[in-house]
This record gives structure tokens, C-alpha cells and sequence, in this order.
């Protein structure tokens, strides 16, 4: 497969990382964002996470602020949060499913990222974040923006996501 038939997403959460994947064409319900989020928390045992709509309202408030210029920049609100963004048909589940990949440089034993990103996922499996609200822009220049808020917010120092 060609680099141009291949979707650009880049990730941010504390450190950006890159990552080279085709777009998923799921859907961008709540109960999309839902189900990929409490997949990766079954494998993990952590309780499922419940959709929000005030979680879900500040995502989107801050979703619709990006649509200028299409920025992995943090809110720095109350909440937990993911960002992602991705070309083509880049969906919300593609991007759960990106922060979800990092799960192999999360190390338990010694809680740390080893090799590589981990704290999109250690956000996602977070035992204390039961309730998200997520959102999907496009942004002016075509590309997809996806935030996903998380209440309580995790990757506290210290502690274990699960």
C-alpha cells in the first residue's frame, strides 16, 4: 500500500506520537465511543464508562473551537482528555482505537510507557473515569478533529490506571 492511500493521524495527550493507519469507516455515535472505550476496559477489569452529556457538551464546545486550524492543543479544563486527528473518513472509533493501540507500552508492573506512548490508553482504562462524552469536527483545512473527555480525569502520578 502507497503512503497517499494511508491516513496521517497524530495523537496528543501529554506527548505527541505518529502514527501511519488506514481510516476506519465505523460510525460516530455515543454508543460507538462507548463501546470501543469499555472493550478495552473489559480486558482490563475496570467498571464501563457511561455516556455524559456535560462531558460531552464541553467536547463539544472545545471540538467546534478547533475547527480553525485544526490544533492538538489541550483545553486544560476539568476533564481527562484525548485528542486525535486523521484525514479521509477518519472516525471517533478510529481514534479510541489509536489510543487503545498504545496498550503495548504500558507496563504495569512497573506503571510506566516503555517504548513508546501509553498515556492515551492509560486515560482510556483509567478505573476512576466513569463517564465521557466525546466529539468529531472537520476543520477547515478537511481533516477530522476527535476529542473525548473523561470524568474523573486520570494518569495521576504515582497511581496505576487499573
Amino acid at each position: 500500500m502507497t503512503l497517499s492511500k494511508m491516513s496521517m493521524f497524530l495523537l496528543v495527550n501529554c506527548v505527541m506520537g505518529l502514527a501511519l493507519l488506514e481510516p476506519s469507516h465505523a460510525q460516530n455515535t455515543q454508543q460507538d465511543y462507548i463501546d470501543s472505550h469499555n472493550a478495552a476496559r473489559k480486558a482490563v477489569g475496570v467498571a464501563n464508562v457511561t455516556w455524559n452529556s456535560t462531558v460531552a457538551a464541553y467536547a463539544a464546545n472545545y471540538a467546534n473551537s478547533r475547527k480553525a486550524d485544526c490544533s492538538l492543543v489541550h483545553s486544560n479544563g476539568p476533564y481527562g482528555e484525548n485528542l486525535a486527528k486523521g484525514s479521509g473518513s477518519f472516525s471517533g472509533k478510529a481514534a479510541v482505537d489509536l489510543w487503545v493501540a498504545e496498550k503495548p507500552h504500558y507496563v504495569y508492573a512497573n506503571n510506566s510507557c516503555v517504548g513508546g506512548e501509553c498515556l492515551h490508553y492509560t486515560q482510556v482504562v483509567w478505573h476512576d473515569s466513569l463517564r465521557i462524552g466525546c466529539a468529531r469536527v472537520q476543520c477547515n483545512n478537511g481533516w477530522w478533529f476527535v476529542t473525548c473527555n473523561y470524568d474523573y480525569p486520570g494518569n495521576y502520578i504515582g497511581e496505576t490506571p487499573y
